[in-house]
């Protein structure tokens, strides 16, 4: 994550969900954003001035690699219904794509060699 922070160490928050996302609790219509949705970034440059600060570090974590929504939040250290609004707002802009879950194959969890990929890249990570 940068080092520019939303939130004191020990006082949290210093700006209220509600505010970073203007009042609003669902993302806008069309963007149905599940845990596991894919979000990737479609543009390379940074967003121009039009994308608050909120909405433009989340795009940074974005373009570092495609992600799920689940850890795109925990990342970014927001509420999930908070990154779902700016996810969704990103995607208005034309910045980011958000992809459904991928379904595992018919064969199971065990067997999908897309999803053991991801699973030893993860575990290298660490």
């Amino acid at each position: 994550m940068s080092d520019e922070h939303w939130y004191e160490d020990e006082t949290g928050s210093m700006v209220r969900p509600y505010t970073v996302t203007r009042g609003r609790t669902r993302p806008a219509d069309g963007h149905a954003i599940d845990l596991m949705s894919r979000v990737t970034a479609l543009e390379t440059d940074a967003p121009g001035p039009a994308v608050d600060h909120a909405r433009a570090a989340l795009f940074e974590l974005i373009r570092r690699g495609p992600r799920p929504v689940v850890e795109l939040a925990a990342d970014a250290d927001l509420p999930l219904t908070v990154v779902r609004v700016l996810l969704g707002d990103l995607a208005e802009a034309g910045l980011i794509r958000i992809d459904p879950p991928r379904r595992l194959s018919a064969a199971g969890p065990a067997t999908d060699p897309e999803l053991l990929r991801e699973i030893m890249q993860r575990l290298k990570e660490l």
